[in-house]
């Protein structure tokens, strides 16, 4: 997986704002939400991208699971869950499990930034802070976890 500059300027960001002060944070708190954000959706984005470059054997096991593999809002695919190959269903299993961690890690990271600006806890948001870069690296785990099944499917 290549390095995303969206992702790289957003754990830069992050690593710098740890060492912030309370009345740094409120002033700067609209630049770190949109770079997040910014962040976020890249990630997002190739992840839709890869997955929509798996077989319909492998997005019909993902599906199964609750996922969406699909890039449109989780279609419904052709294939039955009798006619998934154990071994596809064993890997979609693998994403499936690392995008649920990286997606309770991002919202951990989302909670904790909430209660910082409440409390105005410089504490909080720096453990927000290290919670969101460990999100990305999370979903960067994931997605590469999806493009190896690609290769790992066809045939």
């Amino acid at each position: 997986m290549r390095k995303l500059t969206e992702v790289e300027d957003a754990k830069a960001l992050m690593t710098e704002a740890m060492g912030w002060s309370v009345v740094k944070w409120l002033s700067e708190k609209k630049r770190v939400r949109k770079t997040a954000d910014l962040a976020n959706a890249t990630l997002d984005r190739l992840d839709q991208e890869i997955k929509a470059h798996w077989n319909d054997e492998l997005k019909a096991a993902y599906s199964e699971l609750g996922g969406k593999s699909d890039g449109a809002g989780g279609q419904q695919h052709k294939q039955s869950s009798q006619g998934i190959d154990s071994q596809v269903a064993l890997l979609a299993k693998r994403v499936k499990d690392a995008d649920d961690e990286a997606h309770r890690v991002r919202m951990d990271a989302e909670d904790t930034f909430d209660e910082a600006e409440k409390q105005l806890s410089t504490r909080l948001a720096r453990e927000g802070c290290r919670k969101a870069i460990d999100s990305w690296d999370r979903h960067e785990q994931a997605i590469r976890k999806s493009e190896a099944v690609i290769g790992a499917t066809k045939g």
